[in-house]
């Protein structure tokens, strides 16, 4: 029968370079060769008699026939995730585990409060948060590696099969240290950027379309003098030692901000505000664990606006 035939590699091979567009980053991702992960297609399609995939020097892009089979891909790797996850917990004689992915947005903002406050709930559960750009954590969220996603809604392509709950919005700031040249220019000009190193989103960050197309409606160019991270340990530390300017979503650094140890430069940023939130699989109802830990970042959400309210 076709579905004994088909094995956990197949799934895992199309899955990731149906979302990376590209065979070789998909092959660098999951350990592989190229040469191993065009094999393992080439036996899908042959066994669906479809072709899934078209290959072309751009990359990969789905057909209509690897849309479909995407769908029923992800849910299954999704239930296989499941299920192996009941046995490890039935052997931890019950204590429960849950995996959240992290954007940097909320890890230094809202994630701390969350934790605390859903430890308090006296569930024995296990905490696993996992960091990492957004396009890594949706595809290890849609093939169940992840229970749950906190940060910045994604791009339209990236959340396919994907369910997405509003928390609050949030823009992008632009950030230097306390003293720093730029704060004693009056009045700003942001036609000065260009004469002092950016710290840059990488670019698979959420935030960099959005701050790309920021700079387009200011005239301004991409930073040629630029380093690429999503470090916000780097970045706090780098920020404090030199006169680079950092961009960089505003939760990442807004304690650091309230406490003086870094600077907003007055640039009107509201054209970068963009949706934060929890994401999960649209084709899988979260645990009771889950959803605790979902209304415990709700909570601290809520308060954290109602603080905000105040100022």
């Amino acid at each position: 029968m076709l579905e004994n035939r088909i094995k956990f590699r197949h799934l895992q091979c199309f899955i990731e370079v149906a979302r990376q567009g590209s065979v070789s980053r998909a092959a660098d991702l999951l350990s592989l060769t190229q040469p191993a992960v065009s094999k393992k297609l080439k036996e899908l399609e042959e066994m669906l008699e479809v072709q899934l995939l078209d290959r072309s020097k751009k990359g990969v892009a789905l057909t209509q026939f690897g849309e479909v089979f995407l769908k029923y891909a992800g849910a299954s790797m999704a239930a296989l995730r499941e299920g192996t996850d009941s046995l490890i917990q039935a052997q931890m004689k019950g204590k429960a585990r849950i995996s959240i992915g992290v954007l940097p947005t909320v890890a230094a903002s809202i994630l701390p409060a969350s934790v605390i406050r859903f430890r308090q709930s006296g569930l024995d559960v296990t905490l696993n948060l996992i960091s990492g750009p957004n396009t890594l954590l949706l595809g290890q969220l849609r093939v169940g590696e992840l229970d749950l996603v906190v940060g910045r809604l994604a791009e339209p392509e990236l959340m396919s099969g994907l369910s997405f709950q509003h928390l609050y919005s949030e823009r992008v700031s632009f950030v230097v240290r306390p003293g720093h040249p730029l704060l004693a220019r009056a009045p700003f000009n942001i036609q000065q950027l260009g004469h002092y190193p950016v710290l840059y989103p990488t670019r698979d960050s959420i935030i960099t379309a959005s701050v790309e197309r920021f700079l387009i409606s200011q005239g301004l160019r991409t930073p040629p003098d630029r380093i690429e991270t999503i470090s916000d340990s780097f970045g706090k530390e780098y920020i404090r030692q030199t006169d680079a300017i950092w961009i960089i979503s505003r939760g990442v650094v807004a304690r650091e901000i309230l406490e003086g140890e870094l600077m907003e430069l007055p640039i009107n940023t509201l054209e970068t505000l963009g949706p934060v939130g929890l994401t999960t699989r649209a084709d899988t109802l979260p645990t009771p664990a889950i959803q605790m830990f979902m209304n415990s970042v709700r909570n601290t959400a809520e308060q954290m606006e109602a603080r905000a309210g105040q100022r």
